[in-house]
């Protein structure tokens, strides 16, 4: 019996077992998590180093955050929740909340064309700007290689080659050979572009004679160009920058142009300014000007009518014209319901900008079918005549917008209580009184919040206004505003996204303003619906 109980008591191994399980249990799974976490850590890590070396210290610092964070939660037992929930928010706090931080950022500065980088980037672009050919300087020989997409300069300059390009100043350079004319021919490392390449890529042309290489790390020095891409010479600066006094003087008239930190412009006395500023902390002028300016404020005001005038007018027409076609094709009296249906909801099928480039050719005002087919070839200027012109885009948002809503309708009748419908029969209810008081109170109830969001949508719908008019006819007297534009095609305009002068700081001021708009107006909206769910 001793023995017995002396081998029964040998005989548990749990411990060993379930240590062994343990392991076994991190299988294929833990490895696929490590793998995961390793390529995580790399790009991290990739970000930050890159963070490091563009001096961008925000983003080291909200990456080093995340990466931790990251590495804590997949790694700790007690972080279950959070494993599912981090990437979420870090997508939301990229896309959303910088993007609103950053918007809410350059709001507040001048940045635009003129004002796009920092005050060391501006004299270095205004001394590149006010380059001329030094008087007497030599020609060298110079030859045009290339390295992948980077193009630079080999020249000669006394029987020594040296190889630069835009970012990087002419280095002397050994094992490089040259022809009879001094002309380099061979460059280690790069490819030499001949005079039949270079004269067959005009995008290669126009990128040589634009190209500036410097011919040291001080600017002032000069660099070197061309314009026949065999020969160079040194080009410096007509202006000459004081650091100290922060000042730059015209080297042929004399003109000091002092750096005014307020408006990030270097200013004469007399009023005059180099075109190249930087960027600075304006405070509210942004949203001052928008409401002070003469040549802005008038048309924005408009703009600002018109835009609410456009989204509501659009809901209600939408809405009105896909109730009423639901209620007709709700009827099982009708025949052939479901095939009229799909008929009804195909301009829904259509990208926007598709459809309106196609309604912008019809309604064109010379060769367009709606004037030839509806109104007997007559000269009606759909798209020039500011009134005719709301009109023409309210009419095809309204094509646009309609099966939405039809959709929307047929499915809430659809999901009506008929007990309600047929109690109301049984009282002697007509078909106008089920619709005033049962029908459209209870369909209210489901497709209100649609109509705010519908709403919302068309308060920044640019696709139609920039595909169908391009915010045209524009306002007598003023430069890119226009009568169908609305504050978001507006905010494009202002923006210089589609060329010409660009003013960021003002259009992210009216960004902002657009946001507390609908913001402001789905608020209410939102809280007027609550008073249908009584119903």
């Amino acid at each position: 019996m001793a023995n017995d109980d002396a081998v029964a008591v040998k005989e548990p191994k749990a411990p060993q077992e379930s240590h062994a399980r343990r392991w076994s249990g991190l299988g294929w799974g833990f490895i696929a998590k490590l793998l995961m976490m390793a390529l995580v850590n790399a790009l991290g890590l990739s970000i930050v180093l890159s963070a490091w070396n563009a001096e961008a210290w925000a983003i080291l610092v909200a990456s080093v955050v995340l990466l931790i964070a990251a590495d804590i939660i997949y790694f700790a037992k007690k972080t279950l929740p959070l494993k599912d929930l981090f990437p979420g928010l870090i997508f939301l706090a990229i896309f959303q909340i910088f993007t609103l931080g950053y918007t809410g950022y350059v709001a507040f500065t001048n940045y635009g064309t003129g004002h796009a980088g920092s005050q060391e980037q501006a004299v270095d672009a205004t001394l590149i700007q006010n380059e001329r050919r030094v008087d007497g300087s030599p020609t060298y020989p110079l030859a045009i290689v290339r390295d992948g997409d980077t193009i630079g300069f080999a020249v000669n300059e006394d029987g020594i080659v040296s190889v630069g390009t835009e970012e990087q100043v002419l280095t002397p350079v050994d094992g490089a050979t040259v022809d009879g004319s001094g002309k380099p021919t061979e460059v280690p490392g790069w490819e030499v572009v001949s005079q039949n390449a270079l004269f067959s890529d005009q995008d290669l042309q126009q990128a040589v004679v634009d190209l500036r290489v410097p011919v040291s790390d001080d600017a002032e020095e000069g660099s070197m160009r061309t314009r026949d891409g065999s020969s160079g010479a040194v080009y410096q600066s007509s202006l000459e920058w004081d650091d100290e006094a922060q000042t730059f003087t015209d080297k042929e008239t004399g003109t000091v142009y002092y750096a005014d930190q307020e408006t990030g412009n270097f200013v004469a006395d007399d009023g005059s300014q180099l075109p190249t500023g930087w960027y600075v902390t304006v405070g509210f002028d942004n949203f001052v000007k928008a409401v002070t300016d003469k040549a802005l404020a008038g048309p924005l005001l408009k703009v600002t009518g018109w835009t609410f005038a456009f989204a509501i007018l659009t809901v209600l027409t939408s809405f009105g014209l896909g109730l009423l076609f639901a209620l007709i094709y709700n009827d099982p009296r009708i025949r052939g319901r479901k095939w009229m249906r799909t008929v009804f909801i195909l301009p829904y099928a259509f990208p926007a900008f598709m459809s309106a480039l196609l309604w912008r050719g019809m309604l064109n005002r010379e060769f367009g079918i709606i004037n030839d087919w509806f109104f007997f070839g007559a000269d009606i200027n759909w798209l020039g005549d500011p009134f005719l012109a709301k009109v023409a885009i309210l009419w095809v948002n309204l094509w646009l917008s309609y099966p939405y809503w039809f959709l929307v309708c047929t499915g809430a009748l659809q999901a009506l209580p008929s007990e309600t419908m047929e109690a109301s029969r049984m009282d002697g209810a007509g078909r106008w009184r089920q619709f005033r008081s049962i029908t459209l109170p209870l369909l209210m109830v489901s497709t209100a919040p649609l109509a705010i969001s519908s709403f919302a949508f068309n308060f920044n719908n640019f696709t139609i206004i920039y595909m169908l008019t391009e915010g045209g006819p524009p306002f007598p007297g003023t430069s890119g505003l226009g009568s169908t534009d609305i504050l978001i095609s507006a905010i494009y305009q202002i923006s210089g996204v589609s060329g010409g002068s660009a003013d960021y700081g003002l259009a992210a001021a009216l960004s902002i303003i657009v946001f507390i708009f609908v913001g402001i107006v789905s608020a209410i909206a939102f809280r007027q619906t609550r008073k249908l769910e009584e119903i």
